[in-house]
């Protein structure tokens, strides 16, 4: 296509007003628009050309851009989920480490457990197969394999190897016949000796076997607290058809049959012998009065004195048979109290004449009132004790009285409330129909309290503590008393020492005393809690609270045995009205228990039957061994001038077990070479 400025232009110079002058200015003019024309449509052709190509290249531009904007989201995405991956294994990293922690944590803990475990399973089979043989020997004499002097030979052997018991080959003991037992004991090398004496309880009752009252809990862990203390301990118990049997180990039945005296005659008895609770157990079973124990209850039948007379006198006769010499028959309540006089008058000839006799009466309810006649049942002369000095009771003289048979006949007496409220009449009045006697036999005479329950008040496990503790460690006993502070809004001081007081609706406190003692210590720095029972006397000490500008001085309100818990755990010292009342609360026992030193506020003298002074007895000795007689402002002075004999003085009280203790002087006071004299 040729352009517009190519086409020629003729150019006429002839006149203006000549007709070819206007011919020629049309032509000009045509020629003009064609150009125009030809420039419109090349114009109108290259801006078409330039618009179809500009989308050309904007299409191509715009898909280049719409594949980088999905490539940039789909790699926004990825990293979006590896970021979100590796969060997510981060923190399935950090749950891992936190629970690899707590499972170390954790096996760390039941290793400690398992440790403590075996050590109580090595010490229970130690202690099960010691009796175990001490139980084969009496086979071994019941079936006439040995003699008794032989048997005290072979049991004294046993005893002092202990400390190597589990030497012996279990295999024949479990396996073989008395005859191979017999044979390794006579190859048994003789070390390891143990100490203490060999106390047998003739009982009607064993925790967890048989339990009715507290005497069952009692047998138990006295049996166990004395075994700890180097003593051979068993008890022999009626064979009821109520015996829960699978608390019994190495259960076996002896073969020979034994016979006992009732009645006129000699009847069979079977012999059964295993270990509760790591203590020796023997159960009699008779075979002709087979009725006797085979009934639903313990107590409560009209011939309850036939049956435990029967018991008491095959229990002797099974002793003797055996060839056994126990240093100590310990005998309880009225139910084996026979055991006493039937020792003295029948079997203490019998190989028995290092044996003493020891009684324990858990109250005096009930005593066993019965005609004379009834004593020959087991074979005891009636005319020789239906006398004022032996069995007659002292307000019904046709009657003899079997609890006071036992009082007489016994070589010491310990006297215990049969619940921690019957103390209070233990302590406070006289004992019906019993004063005389009483009276007559005051040296054998000692009290020991009831005893704790050990699952609700020891500080090692205690689930009221914000943090337990023990003698070994008393790093809680702070925690607990900044606790104490914190709940009761005193100053917050580990170093403050707490006095603390508990009294029960029944304490005879005397307020004025108390009011005098808290306003003469507060130069001392010490804070005072006291929780009261009652409601008059709590408004009296409320009155001192609201004027003591010091604020160190805290009123409770009583029957909150959290509280009560934590006051005892968390005082210095546990203010108690004397040492023998409140036995329902039983402070002073908790407060010894807990590394709390109890001191009286009004000390005095206590009488059990009128007439034991409390300073001889064992119960007040015990006290006074650990803090003599001291009054609070000795003891503060104490705390502040020696704080380490101060803290030796409280782990020694709390590894203390007064009822084990009390028990443990009475044994060795009777192990005198000195015979029983009526």
């Amino acid at each position: 296509m040729q352009s517009a400025a190519n086409f020629p232009v003729i150019w006429n110079l002839s006149p203006l007003g000549s007709s070819s002058s206007k011919v020629q200015l049309v032509n000009l003019k045509q020629h003009r628009n064609k150009a125009h024309s030809l420039r419109c449509l090349r114009s109108k052709g290259n801006e078409e050309e330039f618009e179809n190509s500009s989308q050309d290249k904007l299409g191509v531009s715009s898909v280049v851009k719409e594949d980088k904007h999905k490539d940039i989201w789909s790699l926004f995405r990825e990293a979006q989920q590896n970021i979100l991956y590796l969060n997510k294994q981060r923190l399935a990293a950090v749950e891992e480490l936190e629970k690899l922690k707590n499972e170390k944590v954790e096996l760390l803990e039941r290793l400690n457990q398992l440790e403590a475990e075996i050590q109580i399973i090595i010490k229970k089979d130690k202690s099960s197969l010691l009796w175990e043989l001490l139980l084969r020997i009496d086979s071994m004499v019941i079936n006439g394999l040995i003699g008794t002097e032989e048997a005290s030979s072979m049991r004294q052997l046993v005893r002092e190897h202990e400390a190597n018991i589990s030497e012996f080959p279990l295999d024949v003991l479990q396996q073989g016949d008395d005859a191979q037992v017999l044979a390794e004991l006579r190859r048994f090398p003789n070390k390891g000796k143990r100490n203490g004496l060999h106390v047998i309880h003739i009982c009607t009752e064993m925790d967890p076997l048989v339990s009715v009252g507290p005497l069952a809990s009692y047998i138990t862990g006295l049996s166990c607290a004395l075994q700890g203390k180097g003593y051979l301990v068993e008890v022999i118990l009626p064979k009821y058809s109520t015996l829960d049997l699978d608390q019994v180990e190495g259960l076996r039945e002896i073969e020979a049959v034994t016979y006992s005296y009732f009645d006129g005659q000699l009847h069979a008895n079977r012999i059964w012998n295993g270990v509760v609770s790591g203590v020796g157990v023997t159960l009699i079973q008779p075979l002709y009065y087979g009725s006797m124990f085979s009934r639903d209850k313990v107590y409560g039948y009209p011939d309850d004195v036939d049956r435990f007379a029967y018991f008491s006198r095959a229990s002797l006769d099974y002793i003797a048979k055996s060839g056994k010499q126990p240093d100590v028959l310990h005998i309880h309540n009225w139910q084996t109290a026979i055991v006493g006089p039937l020792f003295w008058d029948v079997f203490v000839n019998q190989g028995l004449e290092g044996t003493r006799i020891l009684l324990t009466c858990q109250g005096f309810v009930s005593k066993c009132l019965v005609p004379p006649e009834k004593l020959e049942l087991c074979g005891l002369d009636p005319a020789s004790l239906h006398r004022a000095d032996r069995l007659q009771d002292n307000t019904n003289p046709q009657v003899v009285n079997i609890l006071k048979g036992g009082i007489v006949y016994s070589n010491k007496v310990v006297i215990m409330p049969s619940s921690p409220s019957e103390g209070s009449t233990l302590h406070r009045k006289s004992i019906p129909g019993l004063e005389p006697t009483l009276a007559v036999h005051k040296e054998k005479l000692c009290f020991a309290p009831f005893a704790l329950d050990n699952s609700k008040w020891d500080p090692s496990i205690d689930v009221y503590l914000p943090e337990n503790y023990s003698a070994d460690d008393l790093r809680g006993k702070s925690t607990c008393k900044v606790e104490l502070q914190r709940q009761l809004g005193l100053v917050e001081d580990a170093s403050t020492t707490i006095v603390g007081c508990i009294f029960s609706e029944i304490s005879d406190v005397d307020l004025e005393s108390l009011k005098s003692l808290v306003r003469s210590t507060k130069k001392n720095d010490v804070q005072f809690v006291i929780m009261m029972m009652d409601e008059d006397q709590m408004m009296i000490i409320k009155e001192l609270e609201r004027t003591d500008e010091g604020g160190n001085l805290r009123v409770v309100k009583g029957s909150n045995e959290a509280v009560s818990h934590l006051i005892i755990a968390g005082s210095d010292i546990m203010l108690c009205i004397n040492f023998f009342q409140d036995p329902l609360l039983q402070v002073p026992l908790k407060a010894l228990k807990y590394g709390t030193a109890p001191i009286e506020l009004n000390p005095q003298t206590m009488h059990v039957g009128g007439t034991h002074e409390q300073e001889a007895t064992t119960t007040a000795k015990f006290y006074n061994s650990l803090f003599g007689r001291m009054s609070l402002g000795q003891a503060l002075d104490l705390m502040k001038k020696d704080g380490r004999l101060w803290e030796l003085k409280i782990m020694e009280a709390m590894e203390k077990d007064l009822c084990c203790d009390v028990h443990v002087s009475a044994y060795t006071s009777i192990k005198e070479p000195v015979k029983k004299k009526i």
